[in-house]
């Protein structure tokens, strides 16, 4: 990310108002080895593959703005794997994560985590330290840190299904398992960004697993532990929240944990959000990625894309789509999400 799309979308997600709607998406390994054109080992192994795949994907749209940017991931293997998840790795796809923690009480056995030697996070902070001055030198700046929410981390440990059964037959233990991811991320979070450097200003938390619960378990089980996170950081940091699972839980609380700034999915329209939420938070989205994203002709983007600008009157959005970008998004409907944005965007002027 460029210093000016980070100022740009940093103004944005402070709701001040803007010339021009930008335009942001969120790529990761699902998407970016496929656009690409190489395997997801070597995009996860080869430090320059990995490199020259977000260069070229920069170069080819400066004018969208990638967030994170320069996302180094392995999947979401990352929280999982340092907590004993197993993770599986494939040639075609993003990794998988298999629980480990089949009885919950077994929470008391585990070991205490350290960040910088556990799992995949010890891995992702030495290519952070590897790739930070190549990156630097092109021009771009690494503002954000990212991680999946406790949630979704604690899903991956003892599987969704198990832990949504604990949430009533043993809630005490729950807690305690989210306890212990929030801790995590919190200094997952800050670990990252010592190994950024003083770039950053924001974090990123994804946690879909959030949309699997009714607002009563919100309030008990999410709410607290994402309001830990976004408490741990500075006031004036971006705090970005993305969930393409249901919002419909959650929506108008998220403004309270602290969150400026929602990416959520399809089901939700964009006209309701606006009128549950208002302007509390900068809404980032919502074209729909699949059935449209990807399986939508240029002119059925272009569409999408007109219908969400227009429903937010260009007003407190980052265009995007409904979530991250989906694998098999093609170039020319990325095209079109851009030229319905500078058509929009030139009514506006």
């Amino acid at each position: 990310m460029r210093p000016e799309q980070w100022d740009i979308f940093k103004r944005a997600a402070r709701g001040e108002k803007l010339d021009q709607v930008p335009m942001a998406m969120i790529i990761d390994s699902p998407w970016i080895p496929g656009y690409v054109g190489v395997k997801h080992l070597d995009f996860f192994l080869d430090p320059e593959v990995w490199f020259q795949s977000h260069l070229k994907i920069h170069q080819e749209f400066p004018e969208i703005i990638f967030v994170p940017g320069w996302w180094m991931e392995y999947g979401m293997a990352a929280e999982p794997s340092a907590l004993g998840a197993k993770i599986k790795f494939w040639q075609d796809n993003t990794p998988s994560e298999y629980h480990t923690l089949y009885n919950i009480e077994d929470l008391e056995k585990f070991p205490d985590y350290e960040v910088e030697a556990d799992g995949f996070m010890a891995l992702t902070l030495h290519r952070i330290r590897m790739q930070r001055q190549r990156i630097l030198d092109t021009g771009e700046i690494l503002p954000l840190v990212t991680s999946r929410g406790p949630m979704c981390t604690a899903g991956f440990v003892r599987s969704t299904t198990d832990f949504m059964i604990d949430l009533v037959e043993k809630p005490e233990w729950a807690h305690k398992l989210l306890d212990l991811c929030t801790r995590l991320i919190i200094d997952w979070l800050k670990a990252q960004a010592r190994a950024m450097g003083p770039t950053v200003e924001g974090i990123f938390i994804l946690d879909d697993i959030v949309g699997f619960v009714n607002e009563d378990h919100y309030q008990e089980f999410c709410h607290p532990y994402l309001k830990r996170i976004c408490d741990a950081f500075p006031k004036d940091w971006v705090k970005i929240y993305h969930n393409d699972a249901s919002i419909e839980a959650c929506l108008e609380h998220l403004p309270d944990v602290g969150f400026n700034v929602l990416n959520w999915g399809k089901q939700t329209d964009i006209a309701d959000v606006i009128a549950r939420i208002g302007g509390r938070m900068c809404l980032m989205g919502n074209v729909n990625p699949l059935e449209v994203g990807v399986r939508g002709t240029p002119d059925e983007v272009r569409a999408a894309t007109l219908d969400v600008l227009e429903k937010s009157r260009g007003e407190n959005i980052i265009l995007s789509v409904g979530g991250g970008t989906s694998p098999g998004m093609p170039r020319q409907n990325i095209r079109a999400m851009l030229d319905a944005l500078n058509a929009f965007n030139a009514r506006r002027r």
